[in-house]
Order: C-alpha cells, then sequence, then structure tokens
C-alpha cells in the first residue's frame, strides 16, 4: 500500500487510511531518513485518537507512553519509541521493550531495525520517503 501525503493538513487523512489498513495490527516500524516525517506522522496518529499530551520524539527517555479514551470510555496507551540512540540489541531488552511489544496497545517505533529480529511477525513495517519539501510518500509493507 501507498499513501502520499502532500501537506500537513493532509496528516489526519494519511492516518485514516493506514487504519483501514492495519486492522487489528498494533506494531508499527517506521523507517526513513532523519526528517523524513516519523515523528510528524506519529503526532498526527495520536492525536487522531485524542492523545491530550505533547507528543514529542522520545530520543533520550526511548519511550514515551500517551493515554486516550477508547470509544468505551476505557484508558488506551500508545507507546512510542525512538531506537536511534541504541547500538545493541541488548540495551532494548534491557528497558523492557519486549513487554510493549507483546502488550495490545498501539507500540510505534521510529529506527527499528536494530531490534527487527525480535519484532513480532504482524509488525507493518513503514517506509517514509522524502518526494520535496512538503510531500511524503509512505509505502505500507
Amino acid at each position: 500500500m501507498e499513501i502520499v501525503i502532500s501537506s500537513l493538513d493532509e496528516l489526519d487523512k494519511g492516518v485514516q487510511q493506514l487504519l483501514q489498513y492495519l486492522g487489528d495490527k498494533r506494531i508499527l516500524a517506521f523507517r526513513g531518513e532523519i526528517g523524513a516525517g516519523k515523528t510528524t506522522f506519529i503526532q498526527s496518529f495520536c492525536h487522531h485518537f485524542g492523545v491530550r499530551e505533547q507528543v514529542t520524539s522520545p530520543t533520550f527517555s526511548l519511550v514515551n507512553e500517551y493515554s486516550y479514551r477508547d470509544e468505551r470510555g476505557r484508558i488506551q496507551y500508545i507507546y512510542h519509541m525512538d531506537l536511534y540512540r541504541l547500538k545493541r540489541m541488548e540495551e532494548a531488552l534491557d528497558f523492557g521493550i519486549e513487554e510493549y511489544l507483546y502488550d495490545d496497545h498501539y507500540c510505534l517505533i521510529e529506527w527499528p531495525e536494530i531490534v527487527e529480529e525480535i519484532l513480532p511477525e504482524d509488525t507493518v513495517w513503514i517506509n517514509l520517503q522524502i518526494v520535496n519539501d512538503s510531500t511524503r510518500k509512505m509505502l505500507i509493507l
């Protein structure tokens, strides 16, 4: 699947398209060069669900946890990881990545390559590509 986003105004539409594709899948692995829009898309994803906290890249904390209420009023979570700084798989295991991966909540991972071998089989891989200053192409695998 391919989603083209030509402006920030189209982000929510891109999130909706992605959600239709996902079904019950909850682990999303985002690849793309710096500046491709990984964090910006994740911000829109979180806002789509009504997350009220400020959504920022967890580059130094590794994981940010955001909460929202589902249609039944139950508290749900979105885990946002940025693994850019990790040098070894053991570092991810040390902070308990597996607990996040095998939870029922959304887990959005930037720079997932270092943990690829432990990601669940149904992980959705999203490659973000810069087309020009305002346009991004998302290839969903």
